[in-house]
């Protein structure tokens, strides 16, 4: 079917565009999905799930691969070795596909993109892989979870082998939409009503009246809903930090990391059109994301700046009621929703990532007025970046103090791993 083998060469530019040219995957599908808006629901899907399941198993894929290859998959052309990993993932994981069509169809790729010469090789190595993937043997957790063993090494020390079991176990399940009803504009109960019209489920967040899982969605962007800002994307273990921050009505609030501003547009909302909320970041682009989804949420009472949070800004001094510090992070526990942040990030990247942190804190800290807030904030579980680094801020600072800490883990709270802490400062004598 025509349409089938378009899509299938769709995911292997996709695959193309993250694998070797090192583009990131949530960025690339969505650049994908929004030109061809005109497939078929089933057809995003089976695009969809075929393009992040190939990047989500790699390591997996790879091993399988050069078990019944006589070239590695790493001495292999680049459009050859992701075309048989795309072909051998719909083979082990997508049950309705049948290894028969999963061989032509590569097959045919494989001449269309001017590799005749290779086409028996893929073949052989693809009906081999049908023969008898299923006896082979995972040798360890970082083949079986495709997740590398550095990672995996740091959480066994950190959290003990039970909970990292687990922490592996949630990121290789399939991850929940969820979303936050944005309350100035219509009430929960509303927003359920009119996305059910456009054939979308709703299921409550125990503990949140305004967030919401949704299914069914195909294209989401296209929802009437979206459009008039009714509601944002937003993980549940996110939502958290406007949740514990707890702002008053007619408090300061200053955001030094926004983008693209879920945070900030959340505690604009709590604050019921009073107050400020000051959204910044480093690039234009960044604070255009920031001010797109302001606009699109109406809310008066939030700006977007662009500043950079390692450079001090003396006008923001003691004025914060609260500061928001959500600070870039290695993103480990987001690996559930962005597949290939697994092999973008190293050790080392993440060490440095730590510093980072530190260096923007000792900036900012001072941007809390007595008696105020700083919520700091990851997106990641690794205790460099989260409990260390809380406990490195208060021996350095001994005029806050800490009021509560958390370490959610993927799963347990929402989809993603994440951290917060609430530090309060200390009122002048």
């Amino acid at each position: 079917m025509t349409t089938s083998i378009n899509t299938r060469a769709l995911a292997l530019e996709m695959l193309m565009a993250i694998n070797e040219e090192g583009q990131y995957s949530h960025l690339v599908l969505r650049d994908v999905l929004d030109k061809y808006q005109y497939l078929s629901k089933q057809e995003r899907a089976f695009l969809t799930r075929l393009t992040e399941g190939t990047v989500e198993r790699r390591i997996t894929l790879d091993y399988v691969i050069d078990q019944f290859s006589k070239t590695k998959v790493r001495k292999m052309k680049p459009l050859i070795r992701n075309l048989l990993r795309m072909s051998v993932y719909q083979m082990m994981y997508m049950d309705a596909v049948p290894d028969a069509a999963v061989c032509n169809e590569a097959v045919k790729l494989a001449k269309k993109r001017g590799f005749s010469g290779l086409s028996g090789f893929v073949n052989g190595v693809l009906r081999s892989v049908s023969r008898g993937w299923s006896e082979v043997s995972f040798p360890n957790e970082q083949v079986r979870y495709s997740i590398p063993e550095w990672m995996i090494s740091e959480w066994m020390d950190d959290y003990g082998k039970e909970k990292t079991n687990e922490i592996l176990e949630a990121f290789s399940k399939e991850t929940k939409l969820t979303v936050r009803t944005n309350c100035k504009r219509c009430t929960p109960e509303e927003l359920c009503k009119m996305l059910a019209k456009e054939g979308v489920k709703t299921e409550p967040i125990p503990g949140l009246s305004y967030a919401f899982a949704l299914s069914g969605v195909d294209y989401l962007a296209g929802l009437s809903a979206f459009e008039q800002g009714l509601f944002y994307v937003q993980d549940v273990s996110s939502m958290m930090v406007a949740e514990t921050a707890a702002p008053k009505q007619g408090d300061y609030v200053i955001d030094v990391c926004a983008a693209p501003g879920g945070k900030s547009t959340h505690m604009a909302e709590l604050l019921n059109g009073t107050g400020m909320v000051e959204a910044r970041d480093l690039t234009e682009y960044k604070v255009e994301l920031i001010e797109e989804n302001r606009i699109r949420h109406g809310l008066d009472n939030m700006r977007s700046v662009q500043m950079d949070a390692t450079v001090e800004d003396p006008k923001s001094h003691r004025k914060a009621d609260v500061l928001v510090c959500d600070l870039p992070c290695s993103g480990l526990g987001v690996i559930g929703r962005k597949t290939d942040i697994r092999y973008k990030m190293t050790e080392e990247k993440a060490h440095d990532l730590a510093t980072l942190q530190r260096q923007i804190l000792s900036v900012v800290y001072d941007y809390v007025k007595p008696g105020g807030t700083l919520l700091y904030s990851t997106c990641t579980i690794r205790r460099e970046e989260n409990e260390e680094n809380v406990d490195w801020f208060l021996r350095r600072h001994p005029d806050f103090s800490l009021e509560t800490q958390r370490q959610m883990f993927p799963g347990e709270v929402g989809n993603d791993g994440f951290f917060l802490a609430k530090l309060i400062r200390s009122r002048d004598e």
